[in-house]
């Protein structure tokens, strides 16, 4: 297995096991992300289709998204994964960590369209995951927050050394948010060549998440030169 497709969300997870699969000796060729059926936002973390565009612009990396319910999600995610095979995809990147029940449907899904499963983060600590995301060079912030478990005030949070002591000093809070206390937006890492610098965004509810809504933000290099892209909401 070498050409691969990686399970994307946008957050720290999924961007850690990508890094880990080059390292490895992977190619991850395409992110696939499923996103609400009206088209507007990732079905899991809640961002603008638009954000991730721009993001996986910035990584060079085409970004495959696919309209879905969570009724018809398998269907669709085996739909697309189907075609990724007829362009050479041997397997699938994900960012699962401790959650059994997502790691048998991973497998069980994987198998019955013959590619092979990809789970580098798998039973390992979150805490040192997190600590592996930091010292790897990446830079995230939080972009959604369950309302029983986090405030606001976590809302644009930078996942840092801060972050963690603090994080992990919460009771019932898994420090990676593996159960969806909070979701994250990778800005930059090793896996970029371009970072995202956020410009406007405002604090949205919807249902029991409160969500960091970003309405614009541009794709600048490692040299510090801006381009002349934005994605205006």
């Amino acid at each position: 297995m070498s050409n691969v497709f990686v399970s994307w969300s946008g957050g720290k997870e999924s961007s850690l096991a990508f890094h880990k699969a080059k390292l490895d000796g992977l190619t991850p060729s395409y992110l696939l992300n499923m996103i609400t059926q009206d088209g507007s936002r990732s079905r899991t973390h809640g961002l603008a289709r638009e954000v991730l565009s721009l993001q996986a612009e910035a990584m060079g990396v085409p970004l495959i998204q696919r309209k879905t319910g969570w009724e018809s999600y398998e269907d669709n995610f085996k739909k697309v994964v189907f075609q990724l095979k007829e362009r050479g995809i041997e397997g699938g990147v994900f960012g699962d960590i401790d959650l059994e029940e997502h790691r048998t449907w991973v497998k069980r899904v994987c198998k019955e369209i013959s590619i092979r499963p990809y789970l580098p983060l798998w039973g390992k600590q979150q805490k040192e995951i997190l600590e592996d995301f930091i010292n790897s060079g990446f830079q995230a912030i939080v972009v959604a927050v369950k309302i029983e478990f986090l405030d606001k005030k976590w809302l644009g949070r930078k996942i840092d050394g801060r972050f963690v002591k603090d994080i992990t000093t919460l009771e019932n809070i898994t420090p990676c948010g593996e159960a969806g206390e909070y979701h994250t937006l990778v800005i930059d890492g090793p896996i970029f060549k371009k970072r995202i610098i956020i410009l406007e965004s405002k604090i949205h509810q919807r249902e029991e998440q409160r969500f960091l809504d970003i309405s614009r933000c541009i794709l600048e290099d490692k040299a510090g030169r801006q381009r002349m892209k934005e994605y205006l909401g």
